[in-house]
């Protein structure tokens, strides 16, 4: 979440927010992160119904995030908000991005979530009580914030969690590679590796953990060039990574019986892990809903 937000932050960086920043963040001694999902939006974290209302020199934002990553350690996090009129009090529907910093007054940190899976992210949500943000602090111009999710979130985003989901997917082929290798029946001393059913099965893991990793380094690439037909690639190998982690999870846990079906066991936490592929924002469901009008030339929103 450091380097989305770090991208986010560098995308339309002002000299002020270059110094303020990016400067610190290159010699690490500044951490940011993002805080965009709502309670009340669940997978639709690009949709925000926290506040951002103009005060003379400054912006009062009111409203509530949820599963913000190393929410309470970070010195500052990117927000999604929706415009405000004072006066009336209602909603204009353009939504925009601004760095909230660490020490803002009227920030209130919620408990930590405590995840099925994923128990190494320290996430947690945030009550933001009518906090004054310098106008300084605005990200890019007002209404960016669609451009922000699809133009610096999406690509950064998608790819490092596709990443995520690949790394488990191999982790699982792995561990089960190796417990057919060393694991033998007592009764003849035959290695399960040595049995026909399972060398197959063994083998159409591989073959499912290098189709995903060959589409995720497409998408990478084509990231990389800026090619005119990226963002399908990108939205396809998240979507395609989660489910090929839960697969081959579920399958290493098969494969590896009882064994690996203990509580906490490594392939548990992978299992674990996994699922939350499909959970988290953007969800493989929402992911795939982009990419058919991607693909169709309709438009996402």
């Amino acid at each position: 979440m450091h380097c989305v937000g770090t991208a986010v932050l560098a995308a339309k960086a002002t000299d002020l927010q270059k110094e303020k920043y990016l400067v610190p963040i290159a010699q690490g001694k500044h951490t940011t992160s993002l805080a965009l999902s709502e309670a009340g939006t669940g997978g639709h974290f690009y949709i925000s119904a926290t506040t951002l209302a103009e005060e003379g020199e400054s912006f009062i934002v009111d409203g509530e995030k949820q599963f913000i990553t190393n929410g309470g350690h970070a010195d500052s996090y990117v927000i999604s908000t929706v415009a405000q009129d004072v006066a009336t009090g209602s909603q204009s529907g353009d939504f925009s991005c601004l760095v909230l910093d660490a020490d803002t007054p009227g920030l209130e940190w919620q408990q930590a979530w405590a995840g099925f899976g994923m128990r190494g992210n320290s996430s947690r949500g945030l009550l933001i009580h009518k906090a004054r943000v310098p106008r300084g602090n605005l990200l890019g111009n007002k209404g960016d914030q669609v451009w922000y999710v699809f133009e610096v979130i999406a690509p950064f985003f998608l790819m490092a969690m596709a990443g995520t989901y690949l790394g488990i997917a191999q982790s699982a082929v792995e561990a089960t590679g190796m417990h057919l290798r060393s694991r033998k029946y007592s009764h003849t001393g035959d290695a399960l590796g040595e049995i026909d059913a399972l060398q197959s099965r063994y083998a159409a893991m591989w073959i499912a953990l290098e189709k995903s990793r060959g589409l995720v380094r497409e998408a990478a690439s084509r990231g990389d060039a800026a090619h005119p037909e990226a963002l399908p690639f990108i939205l396809a190998c998240k979507a395609d990574a989660a489910e090929t982690a839960v697969h081959l999870a579920n399958e290493a846990m098969s494969l590896c019986g009882g064994i690996a079906y203990r509580e906490n066991s490594r392939l548990a936490q992978m299992l674990r892990d996994a699922r939350a592929g499909h959970v988290m924002a953007p969800t493989t469901d929402l992911l795939k809903l982009w990419l058919g009008r991607a693909l169709l030339g309709v438009p996402l929103l």
